[in-house]
């Protein structure tokens, strides 16, 4: 069962002083997987704010139900339900409550992800459980998310499907882990699979008119994130000492030349013009949201 919630949604005329894209999704409906927090609470915020139904999925039915209410507050409508992306029954049936409620899903962000398994925090290397974790969740759990909305958007010959990726899934660098260990392998290689997969999926998808594209978001302070500031002090003992906001700080500064950390807002204006018609002659295509970390 889906929680409804509408907010007063406001209107503007264009000649209003506000931001046109304030009503560009308007009448649209998106999907958000891992939306109770995180990047996928920012990426279902910056849809409702620009005149998108959100259906927001989680694991966390409770905190999922929180990110509705808020974007009910703020004036705008969702929904929330529990989906675990790992299931396929799950996530099929959580998509098929939103197509029987609504008609149509225009939007599909699939975002819900791990770094591995509960306790990776606390490793230097990467253990079987880990590879399993990533490749059920980050892959397969984007496939059955997908899977869940393709005949859909395929009969109605429209949609956009924007898959969080991640920097980490770009070649590396060729110069060695800055700071060692081997626990995040098994992220780093499901993210890159998630690159490859967006591009086969653009092209099965293009003929339906539906175009498949991939936000990768860089260094950002999240839950996710400060998990791996704590193994990255278990990797590093002269880290231990280090507060994880204090090394968040420092990575900043090291790694990306805007020397700013991109937010969870921030990538979600990356999906939202993934998600527009602004982007209608964009498919394929990998988009970094790093400030410049990863140039490629």
């Amino acid at each position: 069962m889906l929680d409804h919630s509408q907010g007063s949604a406001q209107t503007a005329s264009d000649n209003s002083g506000r931001d046109y894209r304030l009503k560009q999704f308007e009448g649209k409906l998106a999907i958000v997987t891992g939306a109770a927090r995180g990047i996928g609470r920012g990426i279902a915020q910056v849809l409702a704010e620009r005149g998108a139904t959100v259906a927001l999925g989680d694991i966390d039915e409770s905190g999922v139900a929180a990110v509705a209410d808020d974007i009910q507050a703020m004036g705008g409508t969702a929904m929330s339900g529990f989906a675990d992306i790992a299931d396929a029954e799950s996530i099929g049936r959580f998509a098929e409550q939103v197509v029987d409620d609504f008609g149509s899903v225009d939007i599909c962000v699939p975002n819900a992800g791990v770094i591995g398994a509960p306790d990776f925090e606390s490793r230097i290397g990467h253990v079987e459980t880990d590879w399993n974790a990533t490749w059920n969740i980050n892959v397969m759990g984007t496939v059955n998310t997908i899977s869940a909305v393709r005949d859909h958007m395929q009969e109605q010959r429209h949609g956009k499907i924007v898959i969080v990726s991640s920097q980490g899934g770009r070649p590396p660098a060729g110069s060695g882990g800055m700071w060692g260990g081997t626990v995040q392998q098994p992220y780093l290689i499901s993210k890159s699979a998630l690159i490859q997969y967006m591009h086969h999926l653009a092209i099965e998808m293009g003929p339906f008119n539906v175009n498949v594209n991939a936000v990768c978001p860089g260094t950002l302070w999240t839950p996710m994130w400060e998990k791996i500031a704590a193994n990255h002090a278990v990797v590093n003992p002269e880290l231990a000492g280090l507060e994880p906001r204090e090394f968040f700080a420092r990575t900043v500064k090291a790694n990306i030349p805007l020397q700013r950390a991109p937010t969870a807002v921030d990538v979600g204006s990356a999906v939202a013009f993934l998600a527009s018609e602004d982007a209608s002659e964009i498919t394929g295509q990998a988009l970094n949201v790093n400030g410049g970390a990863v140039m490629s």
